[in-house]
C-alpha cells in the first residue's frame, strides 16, 4: 500500500526564550496525498505558517524546538523519510526540488540585485545537471507556463520593475522549476488584487492537475479556499479542531471558532448590519442580527457637498531629458471629477495602479495635484499655500493601509496619540490630553494600560485600532481609509468595520474607503465609484454596482471575487 506524499503525525513546536517556553504547534496530525490540494486555514497566530516552515526545516532553531512527532515525506509513494531527522545535506536536495514553496510577500522572497530569470535558473540548475542554455530555454518556458507577458523580456527585468501578480509568478515559476512533488503554498494571494488572485488561483490549479502534484495552501481568506481546496483543516492558537472536505467545512461547520470564521465575512451581510465576530461563536453568545439602520445619503442638486472634486490631475514624470524636462507622463488619476456629501462613505475600488491611493492622498495634499481642483467645505484646498494647510488636516485624516509602518517604532502608542493634538494646540495641557488620548484607546476597545506600550507589542488588529484612534482623537469630520482593513483576518476585519461603522455614527464623519475588495466596499459604502487607469469608469449605489454592474472592467472584478460557499 502506497504511503500519503506527506504524514504528519502528532507534531509538537515550541519556541524557547528568556520568557520561557510558547508552544506554536500542539500535537498536530494530517497528510496530504498526491494529486490533491489541501487548504489550512485559521487566524494570524493560529499556527498554520509553522506547520509549512517546519515541513522544510526553516525555522531557526534555536528558539523553535520540535518536543514531539514526525513529518513523513514520501516523493515516490514507497519509501519514507522523516523530514526532522534529514541532515542539512539531505534537506538541501529535497528543499525546491521534491518540496518547494511559494511564500506569502514575493519582494522579500527575491533576490533584488539579480534578474527574474537569473534567479529561477539558478534555481534548476542547483538541483539538475544542465548546461546554461539549457537552464535559460526552460526558463522562458516556465514563464510561458505561468502566462507572464512577454516573458523574453521579463527574464531580463528585475524584480522591483515587476508589478506584485507577476512577482508571484516568478515565484511559482521558480517553485515548478523542478518538478516538486509537494508545493507549499503560504498566503500566496493575500497581498493581490481580486482579479490577479483569481488568475493565480487559477494558474496554481492548472499546474497542480497538469503535474499530478500535492499542495498545502495555507490561507486565512475562506473564499480562497472554496475556489481552490478539495479538503480543509482548521488551525486555531496551534491545534487543529476541525478538519474534511472543503464542502462538509462550508455546509455544515462542526466547531464554533470554524463556524464564525464562515458568518464574519462582509459578504454574507447588508449595509449597516454588524458583522457577527469569532468570539460571540467561541463564547457561546447568541447571535441577533441588528436590522440595518443605514440610509443611502440624498444627492439632490440643493445639498451643497461636503468635498467637491472638479477634472482633478495628478501626473508624474515617466522620461525626462539629460536637462531634467518630461517628455513622458504616467497619469496615475487622469481627469476625475465626483462630489462626496456629508455622513456619506463614498467606495473607492480599482486594481493596483488604477490610482485610489494617489487620488486619496491627492485629496489631503500629501500628494500636490498636477491640475484641477478640491473643494473642501467650500474652500479651495489646491490654492491652500503648504504652511497654511496644518489647519486643514485637523479636519481631514487618513488612516493608512499599513498600521506599522504609519507608527514609529520608538514612539509609544499613548504619545502616538497625543502627539497631534500638541501640534494641532487641542485641550488645555498635557493632562487633558492623556485623558482624551486614553478616552479614544477605550473607544476602540483597547485598555488604559495599553498606553504606554510599543507598537511592536500589539498584533496587526490592534495596531489598526491604534491608527484609526490617533487620526480621530483630533475630532476631523472627514477621513480617507486607505486600504485599512484589507491585510487583516475576516474576523479582525469584522471587528475593524463593526468599529468603523460605530465611530461614523458618533463621529458624524464622512469617509472615502478605498479597497480592492467590492464585497467589503459593498457592505460599508452608500456610493462606489470604480477606477481604472487614473479614470472614473463607474460610479453609482453601492448595491446596484455590485449586483448590476454597467462597465466590463466592473463586471470582471466582481466575477473575480472567490465564491463564499460551494
Amino acid at each position: 500500500m502506497p504511503y500519503p506524499l506527506l504524514q504528519i503525525d502528532d507534531l509538537q513546536v515550541d519556541f524557547i526564550s528568556e520568557l520561557g517556553t510558547t508552544t506554536a504547534v500542539k500535537n498536530i496530525s494530517l497528510e496530504v496525498n498526491r494529486g490533491e490540494i489541501v487548504a489550512i486555514v485559521g487566524e494570524s497566530g493560529s499556527g498554520k505558517s509553522v506547520t509549512s516552515l517546519s515541513i522544510l526545516q526553516l525555522l531557526p532553531s534555536p528558539p523553535a524546538r520540535y518536543t514531539a512527532g514526525s513529518i513523513l515525506f514520501s516523493a515516490d509513494g514507497q519509501q519514507q523519510v522523516n523530514m526532522l531527522e534529514q541532515s542539512a545535506e539531505q534537506l538541501r536536495s529535497i528543499r525546491g526540488h521534491r518540496i518547494a514553496m511559494i511564500f506569502q510577500e514575493p519582494m522579500t522572497s527575491l533576490n533584488p540585485v539579480f534578474t527574474c530569470g537569473s534567479q529561477v535558473m539558478e534555481a534548476i540548475r542547483q538541483h539538475q545537471q544542465v548546461s546554461t542554455t539549457e537552464a535559460n530555454a526552460r526558463t522562458l518556458e516556465l514563464f510561458e507556463k505561468v502566462k507572464l507577458p512577454n516573458p523574453a523580456l521579463l527574464m531580463d527585468r528585475y524584480p522591483h520593475q515587476l508589478s506584485g501578480g507577476q512577482k508571484q509568478r516568478v515565484m511559482i515559476a521558480m517553485a515548478m522549476s523542478c518538478n516538486p512533488s509537494l508545493l507549499i503554498c503560504d498566503e500566496p494571494t493575500t497581498a493581490l488584487d481580486v482579479t490577479v488572485q483569481k488568475t493565480i488561483l487559477q494558474l496554481i490549479r492548472g499546474l497542480q492537475e497538469t503535474e499530478k502534484m500535492g499542495v498545502i495552501f495555507i490561507t486565512h481568506d475562506l473564499g480562497v479556499v472554496a475556489e481552490v481546496a478539495d479538503r480543509a483543516i482548521v488551525m486555531y492558537k496551534g491545534a487543529i479542531v476541525e478538519q474534511g472536505s472543503t464542502k462538509d467545512i462550508f455546509h455544515s461547520p462542526q466547531h464554533p471558532y470554524t463556524k464564525g470564521l464562515l458568518a464574519c465575512r462582509p459578504i454574507l451581510h447588508k449595509k449597516g448590519e454588524r458583522l457577527p465576530v469569532v468570539s460571540d461563536f467561541l463564547e457561546g453568545r447568541t447571535i441577533v442580527k441588528e436590522k440595518s439602520t443605514a440610509s443611502i445619503i440624498p444627492l439632490s442638486d440643493d445639498a451643497a457637498p461636503l468635498l467637491k472634486v472638479e477634472n482633478l490631475k495628478v501626473w508624474f514624470p515617466a522620461r525626462k531629458t539629460f536637462f531634467g524636462k518630461p517628455l513622458d507622463y504616467v497619469k496615475a488619476v487622469n481627469d476625475v471629477s465626483f462630489t462626496v456629501r456629508k455622513g456619506e462613505t463614498l467606495g473607492l475600488v480599482g486594481e493596483s495602479g488604477c490610482g485610489k491611493t494617489t487620488l486619496g492622498r491627492s485629496l489631503l495634499r500629501l500628494i500636490d495635484p498636477t491640475g484641477g481642483s478640491i473643494w473642501y467645505n467650500g474652500q479651495n484646498i489646491t490654492a491652500i499655500k503648504k504652511d497654511a494647510l496644518k489647519d486643514l488636516r485637523q479636519n481631514i485624516q487618513i488612516i493608512f493601509q499599513d498600521p506599522y509602518s504609519s507608527l514609529n517604532p520608538r514612539m509609544t502608542i499613548g504619545d502616538a496619540i497625543v502627539e497631534p493634538m500638541s501640534v494641532h494646540g487641542l485641550h488645555k495641557n498635557g493632562k487633558m490630553r492623556k485623558e482624551w488620548a486614553m478616552e479614544m484607546l477605550h473607544k476602540v476597545d483597547l485598555k488604559p494600560e495599553h498606553f504606554n506600550r510599543y507598537p511592536h507589542e500589539f498584533s496587526g488588529g490592534q495596531r489598526q485600532r491604534i491608527v484609526i484612534a490617533r487620526a480621530l482623537a483630533l475630532g476631523p469630520t472627514f477621513v480617507v481609509c486607505d486600504e485599512s482593513v484589507s491585510a487583516l483576518d475576516v474576523s479582525v476585519q469584522a471587528q475593524i468595520l463593526n468599529l468603523l461603522n460605530d465611530l461614523k455614527k458618533e463621529f458624524d464623519l464622512t469617509t472615502i474607503f478605498i479597497s480592492h475588495d467590492l464585497s467589503v466596499v459593498r457592505y460599508i459604502s452608500d456610493r462606489i465609484m470604480v477606477m481604472n487607469k487614473g479614470m472614473i469608469e463607474e460610479m453609482g449605489n453601492a448595491e446596484d454596482i455590485y449586483s448590476n454592474p454597467q462597465r466590463d472592467y466592473t463586471k470582471q472584478l466582481i466575477a473575480s471575487i472567490p465564491k463564499a460557499a460551494i
